[in-house]
């Protein structure tokens, strides 16, 4: 192998990144795609989010059921002696009139009657009831259910920001990477271009017709590329393992190189427009809560009107008959009339909250229209960066045909020729950089505009 087919393994290396980015429609890209949907499936951040929007439809579930009518089986049982009592004069009331009538009647029909002591305590009594219990008219019971229900939807709103967010970093670290593999293969077609180019040095200084000094700088060359090999090997292995864990997947999964996504079109222009982002949507949610609040407070002032049935049955010593069963059936008024002004007060805090979700709403909208914006020219910033990169390749590669093929016939010299080899690799490797950072840009745009189409579970 020579100089000239090594060389050529170099510019193959970079013929892929040589493609130029064209502004026009996003192109379909199968594996990245692919992997974006396992990261929504196996996200265990993810997962977490979704737990809580499952939390919080269960408590709207909840909410609902106090609109229901509810019943309960309520018991007493009491027995006791002592204490307090009363005292009863049964006979002294009546066992004169009882003589009185014995008198008369000439018999004893009428007996004598003892005094009474009765005990406060009930003695072997049980009261056993199933109370029902509806709720007539109760504002908190209407307003909490609104609140629950803006709770679902702030959740969801928090589940949709945190998959776009995970779509966006997905993205960019499968464009990590992608570039940190491709700088691999540079730093690898440069290594076996000078390793070549030492072996010619070590035969030529063998035999006499070349310098030592010539050897030695071709083998610290070698000597640096392999450590700047190493270096960008790592790079690609911890990219790797970074990806993975976002897919939670075992950090050591193979990871499809897909480098069509290299020469994907690009969108030219994108509408600015971060009215859509989920954060806009959460603040505006919050600010109905607060909304609500302040309404659940104020309407605290209307009465509260249930009706509830009794059906049950007490007596002593256990007995059930007829004499012991009832029902009883009632309707319960809350008004509250003084409660020292906490009413107000608590209005006033909601008001407070309404006032800060406000602020930070506007506040928000500016930040992340600015944010797109950035994005907007961060993205045109790096496709120019992009064209001039394909420039400086396609100069480095002439240049280094000229220095390689004058090196050849003794004209220039091997420092010149190490020279021309380093801007080639150099101008690869910027070439690399610059054509990731404008597919990073792009998703950094979607990101920022909320343009990836999210789908539901």
């Amino acid at each position: 192998m020579n100089i000239q087919s090594s060389f050529r393994r170099l510019r193959n290396a970079c013929s892929l990144l040589a493609l130029t980015l064209i502004p026009a429609g996003m192109y379909a890209q199968p594996v990245l795609d692919g992997y974006v949907a396992e990261g929504l499936r196996s996200n265990i951040v993810l997962q977490q989010r979704n737990i809580s929007l499952q939390q919080a439809e269960n408590s709207l579930r909840i909410a609902r059921t106090y609109f229901l009518p509810s019943v309960t089986l309520l018991g007493d049982y009491t027995s006791g002696k002592g204490g307090r009592s009363i005292d009863i004069p049964i006979g002294d009331l009546l066992n004169p009139v009882y003589s009185s009538l014995n008198q008369l009647t000439g018999s004893d029909a009428f007996p004598q009657v003892q005094n009474v002591s009765q005990n406060f305590f009930p003695h072997d009594f049980y009261d056993a009831k199933v109370r029902t219990s509806l709720p007539l008219i109760n504002t908190d019971l209407y307003l909490n259910r609104a609140i629950q229900h803006d709770q679902v939807v702030l959740k969801q709103f928090e589940v949709d920001a945190y998959k776009r967010q995970l779509v966006f970093d997905i993205k960019r670290s499968y464009y990590d990477y992608l570039a940190a593999v491709e700088a691999v293969k540079i730093h690898e077609s440069g290594l076996v271009l000078v390793n070549k180019n030492v072996e010619i040095n070590e035969s030529l200084t063998r035999n006499g017709k070349g310098l030592p000094a010539n050897l030695l700088r071709s083998r610290s060359e070698a000597d640096r590329l392999r450590a700047d090999l190493n270096s960008a090997s790592n790079t690609a292995e911890n990219a790797r393992r970074y990806f993975n864990f976002l897919l939670n997947k075992p950090l050591e999964s193979t990871v499809t190189i897909d480098t069509a996504v290299m020469s994907m079109p690009l969108p030219d222009t994108v509408q600015q427009d971060a009215s859509a982002r989920e954060e806009l949507s959460m603040l505006r949610t919050a600010r109905a809560i607060n909304q609500s609040q302040i309404r659940m407070t104020r309407l605290n002032r209307v009465p509260k009107l249930s009706a509830f049935l009794d059906l049950g049955s007490q007596a002593t010593h256990w007995e059930f008959n007829n004499d012991s069963r009832y029902y009883l059936v009632g309707v319960q008024l809350s008004l509250p009339l003084f409660q020292g002004f906490r009413n107000g007060y608590t209005i006033r805090h909601y008001r407070y909250d309404l006032q800060k979700t406000e602020l930070e709403l506007s506040n928000t909208t500016r930040q992340l229209e600015l944010a797109a914006s950035i994005a907007q020219n961060d993205l045109q910033t790096a496709t120019q960066n992009l064209q001039a990169a394909h420039q400086q390749q396609r100069s480095a590669q002439s240049y280094f045909t000229l220095i390689e093929k004058g090196y050849q016939q003794g004209v220039n010299s091997l420092i010149e020729f190490l020279d021309a080899r380093n801007q080639l690799t150099a101008s690869a490797l910027q070439l690399n950089l610059r054509t990731f950072d404008v597919l990073r840009a792009a998703a950094r745009l979607e990101r920022e505009t909320a343009s990836y189409t999210l789908t539901s579970n």
